[in-house]
């Protein structure tokens, strides 16, 4: 009985280590499964981040686009401002052309009239 005792002690230290080994892997698994879930949770924070880097590499584009827009409006009225300063130009130079026939026209009239007016009360020319 004694062997009985022995086998049932020895099977019994053989079951308790086996239960401490098994216990082990348990603790190891659960924190490989806690490693897991962190790195996760940390996946999906980083792919937050990298979708809120995206959204704002997408404004930022929009708003390059839009000032490329600007930019482009903006040539054209400088354009548009250079061809209407042309025409002003042209204008005042018209203007003062035709002032100065004018003022040509006038010096001509007043020569014309002091070369018809006479000289002296009773002379004509």
């Amino acid at each position: 009985m004694a062997d009985d005792t022995s086998l049932s002690e020895l099977s019994r230290v053989k079951a308790e280590a086996g239960r401490e080994h098994a216990e082990g892997h348990r603790e190891e698994a659960d924190h490989d499964r806690d490693s897991a879930e962190a790195h996760r949770a940390m996946a999906e924070a980083l792919r937050k981040e990298a979708e809120q880097f995206r959204v704002l590499a997408e404004d930022a584009r929009h708003a390059a686009e839009d000032a490329r827009h600007a930019a482009e409006d903006a040539r054209h009225a400088a354009e548009d401002a250079r061809h209407a300063t042309i025409a002003a130009v042209a204008a005042t130079a018209e203007a003062l052309r035709t002032n100065l026939a004018q003022m040509q026209f006038i010096e001509d009239a007043r020569n014309t009239l002091r070369q018809l007016k006479p000289t002296e009360p009773g002379d004509v020319h």
